[in-house]
């Protein structure tokens, strides 16, 4: 037996999927800015790990990673301009990926943590600006969501998080001297 869905429940279905993933994404990006602010060794303690990373200065680097992860997270959740959102988390997840996770190889339970979970994050976040915050969204309730999917998403998300996380390391990132 076949069920032939109408408009309506497929739209509400997919509006559905893309809150949950919203959701998902934007609480693990809040998890992570307020952890660095907030938890552990707090900003100080975020700021120096960045600097042995080779992100100088420590600080500015806590501050506007930690800032970018609290903001785009947060827009994810409520579906607010969604593919500037999901540029954040492009951003910041490439700069982790670069800088930490990398050189571990690919399984994040390998020591050092490797690179699988920061990698499923930046493309989640480029499959979330090429889609759309869907209709259970600020975005969709404004009107707005619908002249920002699609390619315009897609090139919003990929290109100016990847290019603003790519800036960002040519400006600031020098490789760590290893202490032997």
């Amino acid at each position: 037996m076949t069920t032939v869905l109408g408009a309506a429940e497929v739209s509400g279905g997919v509006d559905a999927g893309l809150l949950v993933l919203r959701v998902a994404i934007g609480v693990v990006m809040v998890a992570h800015g307020y952890n660095h602010i907030f938890r552990g060794g707090k900003i100080k303690g975020t700021a120096g790990w960045f600097e042995s990373l080779g992100m100088k200065p420590g600080i500015l680097h806590a501050w506007l990673a930690s800032i970018t992860e609290l903001g785009a997270g947060l827009m994810l959740i409520l579906g607010l301009l969604t593919p500037l959102a999901a540029a954040g988390v492009v951003g910041t997840m490439l700069v982790a990926l670069l800088t930490n996770h990398i050189r571990n190889g690919y399984f994040i339970f390998r020591p050092g943590e490797g690179y699988e979970y920061v990698l499923t994050l930046i493309l989640v976040a480029i499959a979330i600006g090429a889609v759309g915050a869907g209709g259970w969204s600020i975005d969709g309730a404004a009107g707005i969501g619908e002249d920002l999917v699609g390619w315009r998403g897609l090139a919003i998300a990929a290109g100016l998080g990847g290019g603003g996380g790519l800036a960002l390391l040519a400006v600031f990132y020098r490789r760590p001297v290893q202490k032997d």
